[in-house]
């Protein structure tokens, strides 16, 4: 019991420690971009109607994929307990394949240029 409350002071100490740090450390100069309410780029007083760049939902949508991946590939240690690991090892390296193929389609395609 005395270990738990000790584990729960140590953390409860490096937080507040921490949270000290972030909160002092910055430097505190603020500029139009630091104060302006969106960080992607646009200017937030223009018309909301001129044209998006698809680029920017290609990217985000491949990021979105591959962090996919690495949920879907996060049991693959615990397969080591079932009593036929081969098969989880085996869909694992079917959606590694998978995304890669589909990596290089898209490379291959050009969809991955930022500029043309």
């Amino acid at each position: 019991m005395n270990l738990i409350i000790l584990i729960f002071i140590i953390c409860f100490t490096l937080s507040l420690i921490l949270a000290t740090i972030a909160f002092w450390v910055p430097q505190f100069k603020p500029n139009t971009e630091k104060l302006s309410p969106y960080e992607c780029g646009f200017d937030p007083l223009g018309s909301a109607r001129l044209p998006f760049s698809l680029r920017f939902f290609l990217v985000a949508i491949l990021f979105l994929l591959f962090d996919l991946e690495i949920a879907l590939l996060l049991p693959l240690p615990w397969s080591n307990q079932l009593s036929s690991p081969t098969l989880t090892l085996a869909a694992s390296l079917f959606i590694i394949i998978l995304l890669t193929l589909g990596l290089i389609y898209e490379w291959m395609q050009g969809g991955l240029e930022w500029a043309e």
